[in-house]
């Protein structure tokens, strides 16, 4: 069995800013995860879905949703705001289709050393649940991946601090992409 040891380099500079070095066994770490996330069982595709109507109304109401959905600037791809700010703890929801395959997350560009990646499955389909486990709670995000180069990300905030944990925070991350998932397969 081999033994999986936590290295770290420093960089060049009078401070010396530690990072982490991957080795073969993180790499291998990294392709098991990707080889635990399930096969598609049909394409979902995200294009022309207007993702402030993903959601229906009774869901709406279900996941505590106050206000009006908003759409929010396009830098990481088409994203509707959910607020729920009627009554504490104040969160949000942030739905996004992102032009992507979920393995992106694991090995690929979008793949971050500070956060924390754990395959699942959201209704039948590969997803991802993906956080920084260091520090205070501040959101979650589950990652589903509903076609080929399309993932639907869902990604729950914390806007009062303190009041939601981290698996409270992916719970409810998760239970949205549910039901976002569950209204992408009503529309195809």
């Amino acid at each position: 069995m081999l033994a999986t040891a936590a290295l770290a380099g420093c960089s060049a500079g009078t401070e010396g800013t530690p990072y982490p070095v991957e080795t073969a066994a993180t790499a291998a770490s990294q392709s098991a995860k990707a080889a635990q996330l399930p096969q598609r069982p049909s394409d979902l595709s995200l294009e022309g879905v207007d993702l402030c109507e993903i959601f229906p109304q009774v869901q709406l109401d279900a996941l505590k949703i106050t206000s009006v959905p908003r759409k929010a600037p396009e830098e990481n791809g088409r994203t509707c705001v959910f607020d729920a700010d009627g009554a504490e703890p104040v969160h949000s929801y942030h739905v996004r289709a992102v032009s992507a395959d979920l393995d992106q997350w694991i090995t690929g560009t979008r793949k971050k050393n500070s956060m924390t990646t754990e395959p699942k499955t959201i209704g039948g389909y590969p997803a991802l649940t993906n956080y920084r486990a260091a520090g205070d709670p501040a959101d979650c995000e589950t990652l589903v991946g509903v076609a080929k180069g399309q993932t639907l990300a869902v990604q729950t905030f914390a806007i009062t601090r303190g009041k939601l944990t981290q698996p409270q925070l992916c719970e409810m991350s998760a239970h949205a992409a549910d039901i976002a998932l569950q209204s992408l397969k009503a529309r195809n």
